[in-house]
């Protein structure tokens, strides 16, 4: 008898030790690459903020699920999701088809590429078209420097540091600054709201996803809801929270 009680004391034991295991196994890990302003940074206060942490917040509100965020080199993302180390991948994600070879992402939720800044009381400049002829400002290394090659420009500025590419747009240096979408945005609606503007489409365009591991159930979750919250307007309160603007 004193066996049998035993034995059913560790049954029981085991059973709520699973319990417990599926409870954590519910906390799902997101990785991201929180050195990237506007999309995941840490905040003044130490949070982490930024729009891929609120659109995430808002996913997570949709489907019900409970997660913490995996801080992590930006490389170190695809190889953690195939390992199954962690469940979800938010970091301005490009959607490559190379990429999907080794992962699954949902339906595009960003619209990126290139963009124009120029002053706020610029107005012969509409576009890559109008660049001919002007002086440009764009940081070096980067592959808006080639694009900016192809424009005819009068002078082209190099800056090892996207910020003084738009200082040289404030101060009157340069007729134009080329850098990608997102920072162009966030920097005109932020350091440089009142003195400079964005012109014109986005030029390269390309779109970031959320990743998962391959064959992940919470593809399909994720999808239904970002396409919710893109439908009821949520997306654009967000979008215009750290770009200043709706998207296009």
């Amino acid at each position: 008898m004193r066996k049998k009680f035993f034995w059913m004391i560790a049954v029981v034991s085991a059973l709520l030790i699973g319990f417990s295991s599926a409870a954590v196994a519910k906390d799902l890990v997101v990785g991201v690459d929180t050195a990237f302003v506007p999309f995941e940074f840490k905040g003044k206060d130490g949070n982490y903020t930024g729009f891929d942490i609120d659109l995430w917040k808002a996913i997570a509100d949709r489907i019900g699920v409970q997660y913490k965020l995996q801080p992590m080199d930006f490389n170190g993302l695809i190889p953690a999701l195939v390992t199954e180390n962690i469940d979800v991948a938010l970091a301005a994600i490009f959607i490559k088809s190379e990429r999907e070879e080794k992962i699954d992402f949902s339906h595009p939720y960003f619209r990126a590429g290139l963009k124009i800044l120029v002053p706020i009381d610029s107005k012969d400049i509409n576009g890559p078209e109008d660049l001919a002829g002007k002086t440009i400002a764009v940081k070096t290394g980067t592959a808006t420097v080639a694009f900016a090659e192809t424009l005819n420009a009068k002078e082209l500025r190099k800056f090892p540091n996207i910020d003084q590419a738009y200082l040289e747009v404030v101060t009157g240096g340069a007729d134009a600054a080329i850098h990608d979408t997102p920072n162009v945005l966030y920097y005109a609606s932020t350091a440089g709201k009142g003195r400079v503007k964005v012109v014109g489409p986005d030029v390269k365009a390309a779109y970031y996803g959320i990743a998962f591991p391959q064959g992940s159930p919470l593809r399909e979750k994720v999808n239904i809801a970002l396409l919710k919250l893109i439908e009821d307007g949520e997306y654009d309160k967000i979008y215009e929270k750290w770009f200043g603007t709706v998207p296009e």
